[in-house]
């Protein structure tokens, strides 16, 4: 089986609400992210064999397919397909390993793949309301299925971070402790410059050399005092989940990497000889 390599991974730094990428089309940070990725690897365009983006809240500005938008808004071949993925907070990633997957098979040769999505013109969660004024309060709520299996739980991030905690006995301070070295190993590689690299900048983008440091220094000092947000959940659906993954380490290979928004990665193809 081929085995799928990360060649190159470009991104653009991550502003703040209402900051200075605010107004920046999410289509013109995904391909200014595309292109800064083409420029630096070298690699020609027309063998691209996939785009693959991940996008939480498709619609607006990040609807129609925001990954082929993307690619276009980049002046790249018309021929060259895209598709957008919606793993919720994981979409980005999930994008790369359908990438490597693909390369992996057989079935694709050369794949862009990563995210984009712009909070401050669409709000998290967006999506989620999008349907009100259709009848549909949530995507759940009209869905006889679902409510006969969920009721009307809370269906959040809050909500599966306390099932989490509680199913494996995870304790805040372990927690905080976890996001803390996170953020610590995060400094130690900026200071020591490893991240400098996949980083690169535009005129759009200049204004946040530093604001993501200042942004990580005040959460961590805030993080202690913050209260807890949801009581105890009732009754909690049990969840399975199982993964497996399976590698063999092919004879020749070529891969490549991609760039997004935020994070982007290009995923190529080793040939088994």
């Amino acid at each position: 089986m081929a085995e799928a390599y990360i060649i190159d991974a470009v991104r653009t730094p991550v502003g703040r609400r209402g900051g200075a990428l605010s107004g920046v089309h999410p289509a013109d940070l995904g391909a200014h992210s595309i292109r800064a990725l083409i420029e630096r690897t070298g690699i020609d365009p027309a063998l691209v064999d996939d785009v693959v983006f991940g996008n939480v809240d498709s619609i607006g500005p990040q609807a129609g397919d925001i990954a082929r938008t993307c690619w276009l808004t980049a002046g790249l071949p018309e021929h060259v397909p895209g598709t957008t993925v919606d793993r919720q907070c994981g979409s980005a990633q999930q994008a790369i390993h359908f990438a490597a997957q693909g390369v992996m098979s057989g079935t694709q040769d050369l794949v862009v793949a990563g995210g984009v999505q712009n909070m401050s013109q669409i709000p998290i969660t967006a999506a989620m309301l999008a349907g009100q004024e259709y009848g549909h309060e949530t995507p759940f709520s009209n869905s006889p299925g679902w409510q006969a299996r969920y009721g009307d739980q809370e269906v959040s991030q809050f909500r599966a971070a306390e099932l989490i905690a509680e199913k494996w006995n995870l304790s805040r301070e372990e927690m905080e402790q976890y996001s803390l070295t996170s953020h610590e190993r995060a400094f130690a590689a900026i200071r020591a410059n490893i991240s400098s690299g996949p980083r690169m900048c535009c005129p759009l983008i200049r204004a946040l050399a530093n604001e993501s440091s200042d942004g990580c220094r005040s959460y961590l000092v805030r993080c202690p005092r913050l209260r807890t947000r949801c009581a105890p959940c009732p009754n909690p659906t049990k969840s399975r989940a199982t993964t497996a993954t399976t590698h063999r380490r092919p004879r020749t290979a070529r891969v490549q990497a991609f760039c997004g928004s935020t994070f982007t990665l290009r995923v190529s193809r080793i040939d088994s000889t």
